[in-house]
C-alpha cells in the first residue's frame, strides 16, 4: 500500500494548544516501542528503506518503508508478528525481522538489487524508539460512509542507541496521514493546523534520526540538486510537466528546509535551499501558462524567502571562510560578528514564517494534483517550451549588448565628472548586470527543465554543450557579482575599521581577473547554438 503523510514539528510556545486538539475524547494514547534494523554500514538507509519491529499496544508489527514520491508519498508494508514469539525471541535477545514475507509483494521492487538472504545476516539492530503517540480521526462528512478520514498523530518520546542506551535524542512531531478519501482533505486540514499552530514540514523520518544519532550528527548533510531524480516523458503535456518541474525542486528544498527548521545554520543547508528556491522560481516564472492552478503569490513569498536567506548566507561565508582566507595571506583580522547580529531574521525564523511553510504545503499539494483535469493537457509541452527559450534567449542577448556598450562608455569617459553623476552611472552599470545575471539563471534553468522533453540523439548533444557553457557563465558571473558585493562590503567598513583595507584591495584586484572571465564564458555563451 502506499502511505501519503505529511510530518511537522512542533514548536514548544504552540504545544499546550495543539495537546487541547489533539486529546480530545475520541483521541487514543499508546506507547511505540520500535525496534530499527539495518547493515552495521547502513545499506537500506542509502537505498532509502526504514526496517522496524514496533510494539503498537499490545501488538507486535513488521513494517518496511519504501520509494514513494521522495514528499509524502512512500510505499509501506505491515505485517501483524506473533506475541508469543516475538516476546521469545525478545528474551533470547534474537529479535529480527522475516525478509521472506516481501517475495511477491509491492516492496519487493525496493528490495531487488539485495540479495535477501544475505542481507537477513547482516541485519543488526541500530537503534530504537520509545514514543508516547495520541492519535484521534477527522472524518470530512460524518454522514457518509466514502467520507475522507485523516489520522493526525502527536509523537513524543526519543530515538535511542541500540548498544548505548545513554545516547539519546527528543523526538516531538505530528503527522497527518490520509487513511480514506481525497488527498485535498489531507492538505486542506494540514493547512489549518499549521496556521494555527505555526507548525514547520520536515521530511526526517525516524529511521533518518536514528541513523544520524548512530553517526553522532545533529543534522543529515545538505542536499544538492538532482536532475537524474527528473523523470519527464518526452510527449509531456503542460500540466504534467510542471509538476513533475515543481516536485524536483521540492526534493532539492524540504530536506534542507528541514534541517534549518530543526536548528542548523550550517551554511551548506542555507545555500543549497537558497538555490533550490531560486529553481523553483525560474520554473514557475518560466512555464506559469502551463497550468491554471499555479498561484501567483507563490513567487513573492519564494523571492523574498530567497533573499532573507541569501543576504544571512554571504555574511555568515564572509566570516566563516573569506576572513580565515585573507588572515592566512597576512591580513589583519576584520570581526562580522555584530553585522550577522545586527540581522534582524535569522534563517530559522525565514524558513518557519508561516506564510512560507503553507506555500510549501500547497506546492506539494499541486505536485500531487491530477494534471490531466487540467484544460492544457492536450498540449505538448515541448512546442511551448521552444517558445520561452527564445525569448528568454533574446532577452539575455539584449541585455548583455547593453552591459557591452555600458562598459565601452565608462571605459571612454573622463576622470573629471562629479561624484554624484559617476555613482549614478555605478548603480546603473551594477542594474544591468543583475538583470544579466537573473536572466542568465532563470535561462539555465529552463533549458535544463526543457532539456529532458528532447528525444533526438542530435538535440541532446547540442543542448548538454549549450548547458556546460551556460553554467559555466552563470559560476563566472556569480563570482565577479560575489566579489563585488565582497568589495563593497569591505570598503564600507574601512571607515571605521582600518583593518578592513586589505579587503578592500584584496577584491578590488581580484575583481578585475574575475571581470575578464566572466565575459569571456558570456561571449562563450554567445557563440553557443541554442538546441531548441
Amino acid at each position: 500500500m502506499q502511505e501519503i503523510e505529511l510530518k511537522f514539528l512542533v514548536p514548544e510556545s504552540r504545544l499546550k494548544g495543539l495537546m487541547r486538539q489533539a486529546q480530545v475524547k475520541s483521541s487514543q494514547t499508546i506507547q511505540l516501542a520500535a525496534h530499527y534494523y539495518d547493515t552495521s554500514d547502513q545499506k537500506l538507509a542509502q537505498a532509502g528503506i526504514g526496517l522496524r519491529i514496533r510494539q503498537e499496544g499490545d501488538t507486535w508489527v513488521q513494517t518496511i518503508k519504501a520509494g514513494g514520491d521522495g514528499i509524502a508519498a512512500r510505499l509501506e508494508h505491515n505485517t501483524i508478528l506473533d506475541n508469543e514469539q516475538v516476546k521469545a525471541m525478545l528474551d533470547n535477545d534474537t529479535l529480527m525481522p522475516d525478509l521472506t514475507i516481501y517475495k511477491d509483494t509491492s516492496i519487493a521492487p525496493a528490495l531487488a538489487d539485495f540479495k535477501l538472504k544475505k542481507l537477513a545476516k547482516k541485519l543488526t539492530r541500530l537503534y530504537l524508539t520509545d514514543v508516547e503517540r495520541t492519535t484521534r480521526l477527522l472524518i470530512e462528512d460524518n454522514s457518509d460512509e466514502d467520507s475522507s478520514k485523516i489520522e493526525i498523530a502527536y509523537d513524543r518520546g526519543e530515538v535511542i542507541h541500540g548498544n548505548d542506551d545513554t545516547q539519546r535524542n527528543s523526538i516531538q512531531e505530528i503527522e497527518f496521514e490520509l487513511v480514506a478519501g481525497d488527498v485535498d482533505f489531507l492538505f486542506t486540514t494540514a493547512k489549518t493546523w499549521c496556521k494555527r499552530y505555526k507548525l514547520c514540514l520536515s521530511t526526517v523520518t525516524k529511521a533518518e534520526r536514528g541513523g544520524l544519532l548512530i553517526k553522532g550528527q545533529s543534522y543529515s548533510p545538505a542536499v544538492s540538486a538532482d536532475l537524474s531524480q527528473l523523470t519527464i516523458d518526452k510527449n509531456s503535456d503542460g500540466p504534467a510537466f510542471i509538476r513533475t518541474a515543481v516536485h524536483n525542486c521540492l526534493l532539492h528544498i524540504l530536506p534542507n528546509s528541514s534541517a534549518i527548521v530543526a536548528g542548523s545554520d550550517d551554511n551548506e543547508h542555507i545555500l543549497q535551499l537558497t538555490i533550490g528556491l531560486t529553481r523553483l522560481q525560474a520554473a514557475l516564472q518560466a512555464f506559469d501558462s502551463f497550468s491554471d492552478e499555479i498561484n501567483p503569490d507563490w513567487l513573492p513569498i519564494l523571492k523574498q524567502t530567497a533573499t532573507l536567506l541569501a543576504d544571512y548566507q554571504k555574511l555568515a561565508y564572509l566570516t566563516t571562510h573569506i576572513e580565515p582566507k585573507l588572515q592566512s595571506h597576512g591580513a589583519p583580522s576584520v570581526d562580522w560578528t555584530a553585522d550577522i547580529e545586527t540581522l534582524k531574521i535569522q534563517p530559522i525564523d525565514v524558513v518557519s514564517a508561516n506564510d512560507f511553510q503553507l506555500t510549501l504545503l500547497e506546492l506539494i499539494a499541486f505536485t500531487m494534483s491530477n494534471p490531466s483535469l487540467e484544460p492544457r493537457a492536450d498540449k505538448p509541452a515541448v512546442d511551448k517550451s521552444a517558445k520561452i527559450l527564445s525569448k528568454q534567449y533574446t532577452k539575455f542577448i539584449e541585455t548583455e549588448r547593453r552591459l557591452q556598450d555600458k562598459n565601452a562608455a565608462n571605459d571612454n569617459e573622463p576622470y573629471s565628472e562629479s561624484s554624484k553623476s559617476v555613482n549614478l552611472k555605478s548603480r546603473n552599470h551594477n542594474q544591468i548586470q543583475d538583470d544579466l545575471y537573473c536572466q542568465l539563471v532563470e535561462l539555465r534553468y529552463t533549458s535544463e527543465f526543457a532539456s529532458l522533453l528532447l528525444s533526438k540523439k542530435k538535440a541532446k548533444k547540442k543542448a548538454k554543450i549549450w548547458l556546460k557553457r551556460l553554467v559555466k557563465a552563470q559560476q563566472a558571473l556569480a563570482q565577479y557579482r560575489t566579489h563585488t558585493q565582497y568589495q563593497q562590503y569591505y570598503e564600507r567598513r574601512s571607515a571605521t575599521d582600518i583593518n578592513a583595507l586589505y579587503g578592500t584591495g584584496w577584491f578590488a584586484a581580484t575583481l578585475k581577473k574575475d571581470l575578464k572571465h566572466a565575459r569571456k564564458r558570456l561571449a562563450k555563451v554567445q557563440d553557443s547554438p541554442t538546441f531548441w
